[in-house]
């Protein structure tokens, strides 16, 4: 008798059924078939972009107004602006003559010297060390040519600081370097600029003889007449002109027609003047001036617009609804006893793990670019001539791609911790922790100066620093603060933050996964 072997009737696993790909629309499959889940995805959708008409109708402290001839009615100060249509900070004393075509004014600079700036009683702040003399880091003295003496008009200028050397910097935004070290009778600086058209070129030396090249500017659509001479600015504190600086200028040398010396005080922000002086003695000039010649960027803004950022403010509580979603899509298995199914279905557990974070990651990055770019879009239409800052297209580009990536990886955080604590409240309450409270903890103490230390740093709050919209510049001094709109980290260094909280909690997910029963 021929006996034979009998199969266990079990469904093979097909290669479509061992396919990573095949695993993730089957996760695909589960989480679109829980209604409460895709509806709060809708309702994230939603709510980012109705934040904005929120955040953009605010007001702030000068656009007040109870209405036309108002008693109570606060006008916005006019802000000057600068060729690219920034706001900027246009004050100091500026001794000037005219100049028509191409030329070159030369000039040797002994001394630049500065009265101390004052300190209220009971300051406290943090702020850059004064310089040499009392001066600012970046108190300057130089020669400058200037389309007009209108505050905001286009120039470049080359110039010696208290402590970052001879620079060269034109319409209010450019910067390079030049010599290093502090300027003094024994120690000149020898500074030079040439105009060949729209295009200004400057040059920097030790001794008269001997000239370095430091940078050349593009300045669109230059008069043919403009503005040509010395110039002296204090610098700006938090937006305070507190420090006078004097430049001590001979050897002025200009290869245009000379017609003397004119003293003028441009215009401060908000058309403010800045007092200066002007004096001529026995071939030495002498120029000493408050102000600052730089963006009006943080603190220094004294305008009435907004920050584009601000139309993202809804993200607050979207992420709320999508960390909920997230932790419940790997906690709802455990509560219903269906992760033995799962596990059953999918017996290589970091398999499944990865197609659930990339189901999660993947709806929540879609509801956050669809979201930012109807907010932005919203708020760009809101915020129209009352924007605090022009934004190119590829800072909002990195916004809404940014804040895409945020929800997304705060979404596969919060799946992370959902699958190593099995529960959603204790999964939903830790991520909340970790996203909001540095970010609820530092924004009233940066009112009094703090960018955000630690906390906006090493936690995954660090990651809404991808939807900053106003820049930061070196060369102005002031307190880049949280209340102001900046964040401590770059905006992919903030998000790199969040992106490794979360590869941390899903390889200790992927490890107590695998050692403990389901």
């Amino acid at each position: 008798m021929r006996t034979q072997t009998v199969t266990p009737d079990r469904s093979p696993l097909t290669p479509e059924r061992e396919s990573f790909w095949y695993l993730v629309h089957a996760e695909w499959t589960k989480f679109r078939t829980v209604r409460g889940w895709v509806v709060a995805v809708l309702v994230t959708i939603v709510a980012i972009p109705a934040f904005a008409f929120v955040s953009t109708s605010r007001g702030n402290s000068c656009a007040a107004s109870s209405g036309a001839g108002s008693a109570s009615a606060v006008a916005c100060p006019a802000q000057p602006t600068g060729p690219g249509g920034e706001p900027v900070v246009d004050a100091f004393e500026f001794a000037h003559q005219p100049v028509t075509g191409n030329g070159t004014i030369t000039v040797q600079v002994t001394s630049l010297t500065g009265r101390a700036p004052v300190v209220p009683a009971g300051d406290v702040s943090d702020g850059p060390p004064a310089g040499p003399g009392g001066l600012d880091p970046w108190s300057k003295a130089g020669i400058i040519i200037k389309e007009n003496t209108l505050p905001g008009s286009a120039y470049a200028a080359m110039m010696v600081t208290s402590s970052n050397g001879v620079r060269m910097q034109w319409d209010y935004v450019g910067d390079t370097p030049g010599l290093t070290g502090s300027v003094s009778a024994s120690a000149p600086r020898w500074l030079r600029l040439v105009r060949d058209g729209g295009t200004i070129t400057g040059y920097d030396s030790a001794d008269g003889t001997h000239w370095t090249l430091v940078g050349t500017a593009t300045l669109p659509g230059l008069a043919t007449t403009v503005q040509a001479g010395l110039f002296a600015a204090g610098s700006s504190d938090d937006g305070q002109f507190n420090t006078m600086a004097t430049g001590v200028f001979r050897h002025i040398g200009l290869s245009w027609p000379a017609t003397g010396w004119t003293g003028t005080n441009i215009g401060g922000p908000n058309a403010v003047p800045v007092l200066g002086t002007l004096r001529q003695n026995a071939g030495t000039t002498s120029v000493a001036s408050f102000g600052d010649i730089s963006p009006a960027a943080g603190a220094v803004y004294g305008g009435g617009g907004q920050p584009l950022q601000d139309v993202l403010a809804g993200t607050f509580f979207g992420l709320i609804l999508l960390i909920v979603v997230a932790a419940m899509f790997i906690t709802a298995e455990y509560r219903r006893g269906l992760i033995h199914v799962s596990l059953t279905a999918a017996p290589r557990r970091g398999r499944l793990l990865a197609a659930k974070a990339v189901v999660i990651g993947a709806v929540g990055f879609v509801a956050g670019l669809v979201a930012a770019t109807l907010a932005l879009a919203v708020g760009m239409h809101l915020l129209h001539g009352n924007l605090q800052w022009p934004v190119s297209l590829l800072t909002e580009a990195r916004m809404v791609a940014g804040t895409a990536a945020l929800l997304a990886v705060a979404a596969v955080l919060a799946f992370a911790i959902g699958t190593i604590v099995r529960s959603s409240a204790p999964a939903v309450a830790i991520v909340i922790v970790v996203i909001f409270v540095p970010y609820l903890l530092v924004r009233p103490l940066s009112a009094g100066g703090r960018g955000g230390g630690w906390d906006l740093q090493i936690t995954p709050a660090a990651a809404l620093s991808v939807q900053q919209s106003v820049p930061r510049f070196h060369q102005l001094i002031d307190s880049y603060s949280l209340q102001n709109g900046y964040y401590p980290l770059a905006p992919w260094a903030g998000l790199a933050v969040e992106c490794a909280w979360a590869a941390v909690a899903l390889a200790l997910a992927f490890f107590l996964l695998r050692r403990r029963d389901a």
